[in-house]
């Protein structure tokens, strides 16, 4: 494996709508989607998310009149567990295979996610009170688990949602394109700014990681020339956001029925 795309974010909380105004400005269409989770469910009986708290992630996303996707993500990840096909990024459609590296601030972690897209809708069945989240995981995306995750159980899931994301592409912020996303739930509300940094052809390691974090700098700079202040927070929106749902289920008083296992 050569060298790696880079996704830098930054991530912006308070006055998330003023926040998401001044950097968006009039230039971009806004999607709204809603998203799930699936969490151990004993865990989150405890408060817990410990499936995120192993480096695994099961996102659905559903809505905007776009197809639905399914993500199986290992985030962080060491380059040694992506093992066999695993070990290079793919796309054969409907499935979507990526290994990059996630910036943000001083914190550098690897990230392999495979996305299944599904029709539109086809995905909310599987997220409803009762129903077992891990029933639409493909074979595919079983075999990247089970090859590079051994340890992970996907027995007795629960799904925790949904979060309300309003996400605007392509946005030109200086001489950058940066994606815009907003995350509410559970009374939370965060912006999340990020940019991909692709290496060139002629790159070599330290160039790259060179010209990435120059990006990063510019990506800061922009953002905080537009009066928008930076979080400070050193846990990023996931942990955050499905920490907050674990434990809204279990003041009210558990996970629920459902299923126990993938059946």
């Amino acid at each position: 494996m050569g060298l790696l795309p880079v996704e830098i974010k930054v991530n912006i909380e308070g006055d998330v709508a003023a926040a998401f105004s001044a950097l968006r400005g009039s230039h971009a269409a806004m999607t709204t989607r809603r998203i799930w989770f699936a969490e151990a469910r004993e865990g989150v009986e405890q408060g817990r998310v410990t499936l995120l708290e192993g480096g695994v992630i099961v996102r659905f996303r559903s809505g905007g009149g776009q197809p639905d996707d399914l993500t199986v993500k290992l985030h962080p990840c060491t380059r040694e567990r992506l093992v066999g096909r695993f070990s290079a990024p793919f796309e054969v459609e409907p499935l979507t295979y990526r290994i990059e590296e996630d910036w943000s601030g001083d914190n550098r972690s690897l990230a392999a996610s495979l996305v299944h897209v599904h029709p539109p809708g086809a995905l909310t069945g599987a997220v409803a009170q009762g129903a077992d989240p891990t029933a639409p995981i493909d074979a595919v995306q079983d075999q990247f688990l089970h090859a590079c995750a051994p340890a992970v159980q996907l027995d007795g899931l629960v799904a925790l949602g949904p979060i309300a994301s309003t996400k605007a592409d392509d946005v030109p912020l200086d001489d950058l394109s940066v994606d815009l996303e907003v995350w509410s739930v559970a009374g939370l509300e965060f912006l999340e700014v990020s940019i991909r940094v692709k290496p060139k052809e002629e790159d070599d390691a330290e160039e790259f990681a060179a010209r990435a974090q120059r990006k990063q700098r510019k990506l800061a700079d922009a953002v905080r020339e537009r009066g928008v202040p930076l979080s400070e927070h050193p846990e990023n929106k996931t942990q955050r956001v499905l920490t907050a749902l674990a434990g809204a289920r279990r003041a009210e008083g558990g996970a629920g029925a459902g299923p126990c296992g993938r059946g």
